[in-house]
């Protein structure tokens, strides 16, 4: 039993949300490599008689590798969008009921895992660092704080669809009370809370708007630095794609 009637919509979700997911493995397995510039490339004579211009080269040269190489923080964020990437990929075709609670308590952990990096003090540069940066972290945490209560209300909301359509015999009622019970018992929490998916579903809506615009914008723009512009591109994407994914997801928990 999947989440919307379309089965097309489904499948198209899940794809997305799978090659998402694929996208954050690649990331977190990705190796610290430094291209091919293994070393600063300055002037032998320059950086032998140690002046200023062989010293501020090699330093710079040094910070340019440092924000290419990935750090274990990184690593961990892209670990944990890819699991709530698989998350969501599951919650589509409400697979895994038995584990609820444990993918609650975990996007729980990675929500307050991002809240950690995004008021860290500034000193702690393996954490969000810059105001884009605390503010991705801060929007990162709000995410998987939000896929926690999806799991949890549309647990609720298709238990209650369940009712609805099982029937009143005694046996009807025993069973689905047994599968309400079983392993979900805080989503009796998120009862009755069309509002509060209606206001989640402005909220991602308004988020990958936002990310759009970025993205469009991105490719207007010409970069000239060592950053890989295909990637930001590519997060700026993926951001959109969840967003608007988050936002159907909380659309069917409106009625």
């Amino acid at each position: 039993m999947s989440v919307f009637a379309i089965p097309a919509m489904t499948w198209a979700l899940t794809v997305v949300l799978l090659a998402s997911g694929a996208w954050h493995t690649i990331q977190t397995l990705r190796p610290a490599h430094t291209g091919r510039a293994g070393r600063p490339r300055t002037d032998p004579g320059r950086a032998g008689r140690g002046t200023q211009l062989g010293r501020s080269s090699a330093r710079f040269q040094h910070s340019k590798r440092a924000q290419l190489r990935p750090s274990w923080a990184d690593r961990t964020n892209q670990g944990l969008h890819a699991l709530m990437h698989l998350l969501m990929a599951a919650m589509l075709w409400n697979a895994a009921p038995a584990t609820t609670l444990a993918q609650i308590l975990i996007l729980a952990a990675a929500a307050l895992w991002f809240t950690i990096q995004a008021v860290a003090r500034p000193h702690y540069r393996t954490f969000c660092s810059g105001t884009t940066g605390r503010l991705k972290c801060t929007y990162h945490a709000a995410t998987m704080a939000a896929a926690a209560i999806m799991i949890a209300m549309m647990t609720n909301h298709t238990t209650t669809n369940t009712q609805a359509t099982t029937g009143s015999t005694p046996a009807a009622a025993a069973h689905t009370h047994h599968a309400t019970t079983t392993g979900t018992g805080t989503a009796s929490v998120f009862q009755n809370t069309p509002a509060l998916a209606t206001l989640l579903t402005i909220a991602f809506a308004a988020a990958a708007t936002t990310f759009l615009i970025l993205l469009l914008r991105h490719r207007t723009q010409t970069t000239h630095t060592h950053h890989h512009p295909t990637n930001t591109r590519t997060e700026h994407g993926l951001e959109a794609a969840g967003a608007t994914t988050m936002a159907l997801m909380f659309a069917t928990m409106t009625t």
